[in-house]
């Protein structure tokens, strides 16, 4: 199968794409290169520059030809999309219309975007939280993933594309950028490994759901296998807190001192995810032990390759 992965140069992206080739699939990807890096693109793979939201995008993908897309270009830091909501919603919302769009038109029946499960329930009571509850944003980046999943519903409906929308838990793993993208595991490891203290926001007692890149990856291989359409939760169903975190991350490390500062607008205080529905419908399971990836990633930040 022809496959485009956008993002296909960022941290989930690459892996994705080295998975599909590895599954003997062809793979073009479109990456702006703002946070991704072009060395982390597998060779085998089409590499084509350019923004989402960019108008000429729509000509690319009729000349790719790919019988599926799947979309995880995006803005992925909650906080700047506080600070910026505007940006974030021309990347998160009108880059995400512009490539289903520019799908639509060049034929493409199948596409799968990357949500957040995280940011679109807002802090909830249930937890872990299925599919099924109101989804309540806490933050501009919440509410632009799921005016993607709305769109996505709009295509399915309108079109007949078979659309996907994988509602990832807190990703972590090698190749996650720890100085301009999300993620506590990467900046927390690469700040001690340099022998640096790392600062805690609040007070640590937020909780996150840390799933495994590895296992998003299969997710999506899983999603693209399977002939269903609708949202499912990509989590382990763990709840662990930003402190219980730091100190697995210590441990791994063998070192390293933990301060605490302000919490930061936008962010909410509880996140996990109810995988049944994705275990179910798409045979899904997470498989790495937190504890084992966290040993991983940071095996790998202190030596990258």
């Amino acid at each position: 199968m022809k496959i485009l992965v956008t993002g296909g140069a960022g941290f989930i992206g690459s892996h994705l794409t080295d998975a599909l080739l590895a599954h003997g699939h062809s793979v073009a990807v479109v990456d702006n290169l703002s946070t991704g890096l072009r060395v982390q693109v597998n060779p085998r793979a089409d590499f084509y520059e350019m923004d989402v939201a960019d108008a000429g995008l729509t000509s690319l993908v009729k000349k790719i030809q790919s019988e599926a897309v799947v979309h995880l270009a995006a803005q992925v830091d909650v906080r700047k999309s506080v600070t910026d909501p505007v940006e974030d919603a021309r990347v998160n919302i009108l880059g995400t219309l512009n490539v289903l769009e520019a799908a639509r038109q060049a034929g493409v029946r199948h596409f799968i975007f990357a949500s957040s499960g995280g940011a679109i329930y807002g802090d909830t009571d249930v937890r872990p939280t299925p599919e099924s509850h109101p989804a309540v944003p806490a933050s501009p980046y919440g509410i632009g993933k799921l005016s993607g999943e709305h769109f996505l519903r709009i295509y399915r409906r309108t079109f007949g594309m078979r659309t996907v929308a994988l509602r990832y838990a807190n990703v972590y793993g090698s190749r996650q950028n720890a100085l301009g993208e999300a993620g506590v595991v990467a900046i927390f490891a690469h700040r001690l490994l340099a022998g640096q203290r790392a600062e805690i926001f609040g007070d640590g007692a937020q909780s996150r759901d840390f799933v495994y890149v590895g296992d998003v990856v299969a997710a999506n291989l899983a999603a693209l296998q399977a002939t269903v359409s609708g949202a499912f939760n990509i989590g382990t169903g763990r709840e662990v807190t930003i402190n219980e975190v730091a100190k697995l991350i210590r441990q791994a490390v063998g070192q390293g001192e933990f301060s605490y500062g302000p919490a930061k607008p936008g962010e909410q205080m509880t996140s996990c995810l109810d995988n049944r529905l994705a275990v179910e419908t798409l045979g899904w399971h997470p498989q790495m032990p937190l504890e084992e990836g966290i040993a991983k990633t940071v095996a790998w930040f202190r030596e990258p390759g």
